[in-house]
């Protein structure tokens, strides 16, 4: 089995559907349907990561429907309700350079250049959310911050985003530490 740390977020189960074993599937992927290219998934769950298959699903609403191999009834499928959907990373398509894929941000130190060039700390990215515009970077401040504030900083590069080191695990933006 893929270690837990090898392992990327891509999607989530959200309730269950109908009297078969069905689930309600949101996915994270870009395009959606692509969440069901990548195989095995592993479920985190309130009881630790459990490997599962997809025999069939079907766009549903603005979501998916999807039918687990051997669950065939309403309330064992009841038991992976808000389950992360995640797969291995190494599955995951290369990207260009400057693409990141969300979890390669998620726990990066962000900075923002302050008068004289000088750095800041702002704190650490809790994560992104996709708003209409553009993604959203969380930012909650850690224990060297300049401050206990999170927050919200727009994820666009060369405007707001001007570095990121993935290596270093920093990121540098342009954000004025008042907002």
């Amino acid at each position: 089995m893929s270690s837990q740390s090898n392992l990327v977020n891509v999607g989530r189960i959200t309730a269950v559907y109908g009297v078969k074993g069905w689930v309600k599937v949101h996915s994270y992927t870009d395009p959606e349907e692509n969440l069901f290219e990548y195989h095995p998934w592993f479920l985190k769950t309130k009881h630790g990561v459990k490997k599962i298959e997809i025999d069939d699903a079907r766009p549903h609403g603005d979501a998916f429907v999807a039918h687990i191999i051997g669950i065939d009834d309403r309330d064992l499928a009841a038991q992976y309700t808000a389950a992360d959907i995640a797969v291995d990373r190494e599955l995951l398509p290369e990207l260009d350079d400057g693409e990141y894929y969300w979890s390669q941000l998620e726990g990066l130190v962000v900075f923002t250049r302050f008068e004289g060039g000088e750095r800041q700390r702002l704190g650490v990215i809790s994560k992104l959310m996709e708003t209409g515009a553009n993604d959203v970077l969380v930012v909650t401040a850690d224990a060297e911050s300049i401050d206990k504030r999170e927050r919200l900083i727009p994820y666009v590069p060369e405007q707001f985003v001007l570095s990121v080191d993935l290596d270093a695990g920093e990121m540098l933006v342009d954000w004025d530490p008042e907002f």
